[in-house]
């Protein structure tokens, strides 16, 4: 049965890859506003209808939660929507922001598929109404060695899976990206498997941690930052992270996924931060943060799991090295 609900991310980087510090006063004070209370003393950020327009930031009800704030400080709202991985934007770090303006968010929906008991088809208004948004501090790591702080907003995908409610079979959970050539130039560039897939285990998706991400910085998601709707796995390195989700499949086998699918020595299925598993290129042990650490600015140490250590526990038993 289909449900229809309606509206209720080299050791060394070329430094054409090193964005300037570009500090907007107003962000920086939002955002010292938020760390002091003054903002998350009323438990919300301004309300509206957030989709209610295809191009434009809207501000997003969402209660701030002090249980996923940490102490590093959050990167420049500029710098986190102007260097970017979303290739099918373009591969350069710039080119998302440039051409990501064509991407049309509404309408959109999400098919919800495979081993669950209730199949659904989800509009962008019934994701906003399934659980109270909260506004979570997570630090980002690339795999590529660079790292950021960004205030997201969204709730723990955990509840999306409970709606759904997952058959015994379920064991992995895949998401698929739009893919689309009038909106995303870059699917012009075969240099993934179009659509973009990404994929966890099912214990991993219902980790609390796990993010069904709508905003960053109390407003819906820029499109070069994944919009409408995308996933955010702290822990794991940021490709893991999928963006401009058109499809959730629970499967019974683990999926193939863009990255791992075309060079699995590089890029492994569990992508876990990992500061002692080197990419085969570059050393994994630190990183660069984008938009406070310049060149010549000693690169600081990759913490494992990112710093998430509560998740450990979902790898118990298994080697690392292997299972990277």
């Amino acid at each position: 049965m289909l449900i229809r609900l309606q509206p209720d991310q080299i050791d060394i980087p070329a430094s054409s890859e090193i964005t300037p510090q570009r500090i907007f006063e107003s962000r920086r004070t939002f955002l010292k506003e938020m760390a002091t209370g003054a903002i998350a003393a009323s438990g919300l950020i301004a309300s509206g209808s957030a989709w209610s327009q295809t191009t434009g930031a809207r501000k997003l009800a969402a209660k701030h939660n002090d249980a996923y704030v940490i102490v590093d400080k959050a990167t420049a709202y500029k710098d986190a929507t102007t260097y970017n991985n979303f290739y099918e934007f373009g591969t350069d770090k710039s080119e998302p922001a440039r051409n990501a303006g064509l991407l049309k968010i509404n309408p959109w929906t999400i098919s919800i598929e495979g081993e669950v008991k209730r199949p659904m088809m989800l509009d962008l208004e019934s994701l906003l109404k399934l659980a109270p948004l909260e506004e979570r501090i997570y630090r980002f790591r690339c795999v590529e060695g660079w790292s950021m702080v960004i205030p997201w907003v969204g709730y723990s995908l955990s509840a999306l899976i409970r709606k759904v409610e997952p058959t015994g079979n379920a064991k992995y959970i895949e998401f698929v990206s739009l893919a689309d050539k009038k909106q995303m130039p870059g699917l012009s560039d075969r240099v993934l498997d179009w659509p973009y897939t990404e994929g966890l285990r099912i214990d991993e998706a219902n980790h609390p941690l796990t993010l069904l991400t709508l905003g960053m910085y109390g407003e819906t998601l820029p499109n070069q930052s994944g919009a409408p709707v995308r996933i955010i796995v702290p822990w794991k390195y940021g490709f893991k992270s999928a963006k401009s989700i058109v499809k959730i499949r629970f499967l019974k086998e683990a999926p193939r996924t863009s990255w791992n699918g075309i060079a699995a020595n590089e890029y492994g299925f569990y992508a876990n931060v990992n500061p002692n598993v080197d990419h085969p290129r570059w050393s994994q042990a630190s990183e660069r943060r984008i938009g406070e650490d310049g060149f010549f600015t000693k690169k600081r140490k990759t913490l494992m799991f990112n710093g998430y250590n509560d998740v450990a526990s979902l790898y118990g038993g298994m080697d690392l090295k292997k299972f990277f």
